[in-house]
């Protein structure tokens, strides 16, 4: 399966477009709390209405409990990733993988020119990936078995 000649765009059709954020002046106890809530790995991080970086579990671990920070006093503008990689709606389903891979990350912000339109995590990819090959793998036997339509 050429997984460069498929957008991300398909796995962001199969799957909510909610995205969730986090003003950059709530706290780390807040922001967890919603994470929890939605059972996300990230939030992303407003300036109003501008995107000025993500915050994920990565980031409590090694800025927040590591560096024995409060989450009730600590503002996520002071722990989060500021420069965060994202993907274009046009981008490759093989290219935000090796992106994942190369960066060691598990969530990327999509984007279509400026507007926000989803996020893509490790999780999505793999379910994808796991329904593309099944549905493969069912094609195969049935053109070895003489049912295949084509």
């Amino acid at each position: 399966m050429p997984l460069n000649n498929i957008s991300v765009a398909v796995i962001l059709k199969e799957k909510s477009n909610s995205v969730y954020t986090v003003p950059k002046d709530a706290t780390v106890a807040a922001a967890v709390v919603e994470m929890n809530r939605h059972r996300l790995g990230s939030v992303l991080v407003k300036d109003g209405a501008k995107i000025v970086g993500i915050f994920t579990e990565r980031d409590v671990l090694t800025r927040v409990v590591a560096s024995s920070l409060d989450p009730e006093n600590t503002v996520v503008r002071d722990v989060m990733t500021p420069h965060f990689r994202s993907v274009t709606v046009g981008s490759s389903i093989g290219n935000a993988m090796q992106v994942m891979t190369d960066l060691r990350v598990r969530h990327l912000p999509v984007f279509d020119g400026e507007h926000l339109v989803g996020m893509l995590s490790i999780g999505d990819i793999t379910r994808w990936l796991l329904k593309a090959n099944e549905l493969e793998a069912e094609n195969l036997r049935k053109y070895a078995f003489a049912e295949y339509p084509g």
